[in-house]
C-alpha cells in the first residue's frame, strides 16, 4: 500500500483549514505534482475524474503519509469516502500514479469525485488553488 497522498483542492496547505493543517502534522511534503485527470469545481471544493490523455494534467502537492490507517480514517470521513458504500460516496480513494516536478513518477493515493460532473464547470488550467474563485 502507498504511502503517499496526492492533494489537489482543499487539503493543500494554502487552503490552510483544519483538514489541511492536519494533513500537515500527520505527513511530509514531498513537493508538487500532477495526476493525468480532468479537474472540475463541484462547489466550494474541486473533484477529479481520471484521464488516460496527457494534455489533461491536474495539479497538486504530494505528502508521505505518518499513520496511515489513523489519517486515511480522519480523511476518508472529510471526503465523504465510505469503502462499505461506494454508490454513494462522494469520493472514492484510489492508488493511481503521480509525476512529480522532476518527472519522477510515484504511486499515491488520490481522492477522486464519484457522483455525476454533469453540471459542474470545469477548471481547465488543472490548478484548483490558481483558478478558481470560492
Amino acid at each position: 500500500m502507498s504511502k503517499y497522498l496526492f492533494v489537489y483542492g482543499t487539503l493543500q496547505q494554502a487552503s490552510d483549514n483544519d483538514m489541511s493543517r492536519f494533513l500537515s502534522k500527520n505527513s511530509e511534503l514531498v513537493g508538487k505534482g500532477h495526476i493525468l485527470g480532468i479537474l472540475y469545481r463541484i462547489s466550494w471544493f474541486p473533484g477529479v475524474v481520471l484521464s488516460d490523455s496527457s494534455s489533461n494534467k491536474v495539479f497538486g502537492t504530494v505528502f508521505k503519509l505518518q499513520n496511515i490507517d489513523n489519517v486515511f480514517s480522519v480523511l476518508d470521513d472529510y471526503e465523504g469516502f465510505d469503502e462499505d458504500n461506494l454508490k454513494e460516496s462522494l469520493f472514492t480513494r484510489v492508488q493511481t500514479s503521480v509525476f512529480l516536478e522532476n518527472g519522477e513518477p510515484l504511486i499515491s493515493w488520490v481522492y477522486l469525485y464519484n457522483q455525476n460532473i454533469e453540471n459542474s464547470q470545469q477548471i481547465i488550467s488543472g490548478d484548483f488553488l490558481k483558478d478558481a474563485t470560492p
